[in-house]
């Protein structure tokens, strides 16, 4: 490996990212690739399927002194007419680099034979290497890993390096200084790979067909898992897994109106109108003319011409004759001929009209005003055509942003759209909270549904109530499918243990052709939250019998059935995947410096998620209450709960007035002791 921290740059070639960032997905993957590796990536940037724009992103890196190691390109290397990657990078390079093409080449051809329609092109311009990769996230991981152990050697000597030095040792050498071959320290025949102690995120190395899938329902109890096919990983790794394959949704234009509240602008907006669009009075007083020597006005006694008021509006007005002044109200229109107002404070009324209802004469007292003094100018708060707000900002229930965009004369802007999220509850034994029959024996009153759909809408998502489905196989299946169709995403609850009538992972794999990227969490409460997303195209209306229209996936988090697990999996999974979707950052919840109020006993082997009452006190901390006994079926654990404390694993007591972290879920009051 290089002696200092090799450096990397990723150009994401993509005309729907260009427009659309948050589609991009596989720049995020190709940076945790050189992160696990020690590379440092120093850039990152994105441009349409466009020879010029590629060439002229790649040369603002390669061609100066401060050039980076290594360019990896992301997009058009397949056949489509506008795929033109190779045909931009190619008359770019001084040297081919074939070699890492074909091992590229030969690792996607183990995977897919489809690897033969990608068109990678590699080599050296002046001391950067340049390799182009696919566009999808697990080709282009696929491709880089295949490579980036030798890619230190490779752009060593593209820099300048004693290649004759390099090489004394012969490959074995070079094979053990690289990691690869025979020749690597600690190398075994299992590939369990570490990473400054630290363990990277679990990627598929496998076809879905070969991996072990949940029980099949159809077997019967006696042939389900006697242990779970997931991965158990960590809430960290779970979130990145969200963060890569969450549904990405695109933009839309709103009308700017009051549901504008909580949506993110997709687009810079610029302004329509000036505000002020006129020069205005911002006082009650006389509209004069100051001298053109001294641009002051004259004190003394002037006749009043004209009154001009704020609701005056669409007429004309009288122009000011020399030496005379009109009496003004604030936010009226200064007329033509008045340079500046002066403060109804300054002046006296000298002479009236015969019936006492008008001023005729008015003395000013004053020659201190100056011109512009007191009056607004045209576009004085927001000019024509200004940039008022930018992309990625949101619209917040104060209503600041409204009443801009409102004053700068916008009908309408682009923002994302927001996922419509459906709640369904799943289990055989559950009945309607609000059925007024008293319980028989087994049965249980669904508390999640309720309680879910209360936290989704209170956190600004429309949401669908899409009732209890059935244990039995078929009714699950067809439950799901109808859901999805009404839904971007559906969150469930129950099913998703290791009981013989769990059967929403094996109906989300078997039934509706989706991916589970998690479906166990080292966490407590919530070790078996399941994060799954299924092809839109993998099923059918059930009215119309047509396939559904869209093409984007749709997201399926089931969560444990037990009501505390349900909605501290919903705080920390859910919402910071409605959030990305939403082009709201930052995701989740927020975090805050919390003081213990009492001891708290950690986990031995997870992390934990402890329901506490957050309140602000004299001494200027924000102090911590639990709520008392933490059983992940006890909901009441979250009554008047508006924070969830995180404790490490590993066993242990945390003393009364320690420090610790906790997520924020609602308003924090004060003031205590």
């Amino acid at each position: 490996m290089a002696e200092k921290q090799l450096t990397s740059s990723i150009l994401v070639i993509s005309d729907t990212a260009s427009k659309d960032p948050l589609t991009d997905k596989s720049s995020r993957s190709l940076t945790q690739v050189f992160e696990s590796n020690d590379w440092t990536t120093a850039d990152t940037k994105i441009v349409p399927d466009d020879v010029l724009r590629i060439q002229s992103a790649i040369t603002q890196w390669t061609d100066n002194e401060s050039s980076m190691n290594l360019i990896v390109t992301t997009g058009g290397t397949g056949f489509a007419v506008q795929d033109h990657t190779p045909e931009a990078v190619a008359p770019l390079l001084h040297k081919q680099a074939p070699g890492l093409v074909h091992g590229m080449l030969a690792a996607s051809l183990n995977v897919t034979p489809f690897a033969m329609m990608s068109r990678p092109v590699a080599g050296v311009r002046h001391k950067t290497l340049i390799l182009t990769l696919p566009g999808s996230p697990k080709g282009a991981t696929e491709n880089l890993e295949a490579v980036i152990k030798l890619l230190p050697h490779a752009c060593q000597q593209a820099s300048g390096a004693d290649s004759r030095a390099m090489h004394a040792g012969g490959v074995e050498k070079l094979e053990a200084q690289s990691g690869v071959g025979a020749g690597a320290p600690g190398h075994h025949h299992h590939h369990h790979a570490h990473a400054h102690g630290s363990h990277n995120i679990p990627k598929p190395h496998t076809a879905i067909s070969d991996r072990p899938q949940s029980s099949d329902p159809a077997a019967g109890p006696s042939q389900r898992n006697r242990s779970s096919p997931y991965s158990i990983m960590s809430v960290k790794e779970a979130l990145a897994l969200i963060e890569q394959n969450a549904p990405v949704q695109g933009a839309e234009d709103r009308e700017v109106h009051t549901d504008l509240v909580g949506h993110v602008l997709a687009q810079d907006t610029r302004a329509r109108e000036a505000v002020p669009a006129f020069r205005a009075s911002i006082v009650d007083g006389y509209a004069n003319a100051c001298t053109s020597a001294s641009k002051t006005n004259q004190k003394g006694v002037f006749t009043v011409a004209f009154a001009v008021h704020a609701q005056q509006t669409g007429e004309s007005l009288p122009s000011l004759p020399r030496g005379r002044i009109a009496r003004i109200t604030t936010g009226a229109p200064l007329p033509e001929g008045a340079d500046a107002v002066v403060m109804v404070e300054d002046t006296t009324v000298k002479a009236k009209t015969d019936d006492g209802t008008e001023e005729t004469e008015v003395e000013i007292l004053t020659d201190q005003v100056k011109t512009g003094e007191n009056v607004r100018e045209i576009g004085s708060d927001v000019k024509s055509g200004d940039i008022i707000m930018r992309a990625g900002e949101g619209i917040s229930e104060i209503g600041g942003e409204v009443g801009l965009l409102a004053s700068a004369g916008i009908q309408s802007v682009s923002t994302f759209k927001k996922p419509v999220v459906g709640v369904l509850s799943t289990g055989d034994e559950l009945v309607p909270h609000d059925r007024p029959k008293a319980l028989k024996l087994g049965e249980v009153r669904d508390t999640n549904r309720p309680t879910l759909l209360s936290a989704v809408r209170g956190t600004g998502f429309k949401v669908v109530d899409m009732g209890i489905a059935s244990d039995k196989s078929v009714d699950l299946e067809e439950s799901l499918r109808s859901a999805l169709m009404q839904t971007d995403v559906l969150i469930t609850t129950g099913g998703v243990s290791m009981g013989e009538l769990d059967l929403l992972k094996p109906t989300i794999e078997r039934k509706l052709g989706g991916t589970i990227h998690f479906g166990r969490v080292s966490m407590k409460p919530g070790k078996p939250t399941t994060f799954a997303t299924v092809p839109s195209e993998n099923f059918k209306d059930p009215n119309t019998g047509s396939r559904h229209a869209e093409t984007k996936p749709k997201g399926i988090f089931s969560l444990p059935g037990n009501p505390a697990s349900a909605i501290t999996t919903f705080m920390l999974f859910v919402l910071p995947a409605l959030h990305q979707m939403s082009g709201i950052k930052p995701v989740g919840l927020p975090r805050v410096s919390i003081t213990l109020d009492s001891d708290v006993q950690c986990d031995n082997s997870r992390q934990e998620y402890h329901r506490v009452v957050l309140q602000a006190s004299r001494d200027g901390l924000i102090h911590a209450t639990s709520t008392g006994g933490q059983r992940s079926s006890r909901i009441g654990s979250f009554q008047a709960a508006n924070g969830l404390v995180e404790l490490p694993a590993g066993g242990g007591l945390i003393r009364k007035g320690s420090k610790a972290e906790a997520l924020v879920m609602g308003g924090i009051g004060g003031i205590g002791k």
